[in-house]
């Protein structure tokens, strides 16, 4: 097992997050962790092909951020989108057609679970190169900037989350979209992943400088480091760092220490990581440690909770039927949406 770096820590207060924000933020995690169960059981029966990346564990991390942002603001995400999709808003139904390949998916079926995008939900793709998203969201931020300073448009105070993984950091566009969002005081959250494996190599191996967000200060620009499995803790952070950039101070770099509790792929038979460390993470679980929060705080019952867990396996159990029903594209379509025209 390696070594396991000291988390940062934090105490919520009873005023951190009110009930409202509670169970909103608690439902959105429950439909993360819940849907992606389903997507590894329909993987398994032969109902989605290809590759498909699960964000079990993760969830802390898409909920804390994506729902600390307004609805009219930018999220890219990786190749493990799903969650980040369902965060943005983007219907469960749609998010289930599209893994099934079907026409009713957000991308027409034809980008499958590692190419989501939605328009309506200004979510801005799912990108199955390393570190392929980070220019993308570099560039709607500067065009936030751009519309706001050179246009006069005063309605342009969008920010944009970026989220990529801890193997995206030693890739070459991190370290020029970093420096181009500092020079330009971009209105962007770069949100790194750590969940300590770059596929079946670990952080610590590859990388001259684990702590990743060390490398903001090269930039002149502000790094934070979080418990990636503490929802409460994700959203403090993720607060400041909307705020900071809607005010124009520029962008930030949070490190989010979490941890996938499934393989790296459904196709990844999770041999490499240790029992011990796997352990040391379960125990961690960001769905229970924000259940027990609302209930320590009286903010929910355990009977509020279940009651949501019951409402999204219903919500989750629709998005399959609406996707095995859901028709195949049309052959016929095939050079459709080639052009920005169509």
């Amino acid at each position: 097992m390696v070594q396991e770096r000291v988390l940062p820590a934090f105490s919520a207060s009873p005023s951190q997050i009110s009930r409202e924000d509670g169970l909103v933020v608690y439902e959105d995690m429950v439909l993360g962790r819940t849907f992606e169960d389903k997507c590894a059981e329909m993987y398994y029966r032969g109902k989605m092909f290809g590759f498909v990346h699960l964000y079990n564990g993760q969830e802390a991390v898409s909920s804390g951020v994506i729902k600390s942002m307004r609805s009219d603001d930018y999220v890219c995400s990786t190749y493990r989108d799903h969650v980040h999709a369902l965060s943005a808003g983007v219907p469960a139904r749609e998010v289930m057609a599209e893994l099934f390949g079907k026409v009713t998916g957000c991308s027409k079926g034809r980008g499958g679970s590692m190419h989501l995008f939605s328009a309506e939900h200004n979510l801005l793709g799912g990108y199955a190169f390393v570190a392929e998203g980070i220019p993308v969201a570099t560039g709607a931020a500067f065009q936030t900037k751009y519309r706001r300073e050179a246009l006069g448009d005063e309605s342009a105070d969008q920010v944009t989350a970026c989220f990529f993984g801890d193997g995206a950091s030693n890739n070459g566009q991190f370290f020029e979209c970093l420096n181009m969002a500092a020079l330009w005081k971009l209105p962007i959250l770069f949100v790194v992943e750590n969940n300590k494996w770059a596929i079946g190599m670990a952080h610590d191996r590859a990388t001259s400088q684990p702590e990743i967000y060390k490398k903001a200060s090269v930039f002149d620009m502000v790094g934070v480091e979080v418990d990636g499995m503490d929802v409460l803790a994700v959203r403090a952070v993720a607060q400041e760092a909307i705020a900071r950039a809607r005010a124009g101070e520029g962008p930030t770099l949070i490190e989010a220490l979490t941890y996938r509790f499934r393989g790296h792929s459904l196709a990844d038979p999770d041999e490499l990581r240790s029992k011990a460390e796997k352990e040391f993470w379960f125990a961690r679980d960001p769905i229970k440690r924000l259940a027990a929060h609302l209930i320590e705080q009286n903010l929910a019952t355990d009977e509020e909770l279940k009651a949501i867990d019951r409402k999204i396996q219903a919500t989750v159990e629709d998005a399959v039927q609406f996707a095995l029903e859901s028709p195949e594209p049309n052959p016929a379509d095939l050079y459709k949406y080639v052009f920005a025209e169509d």
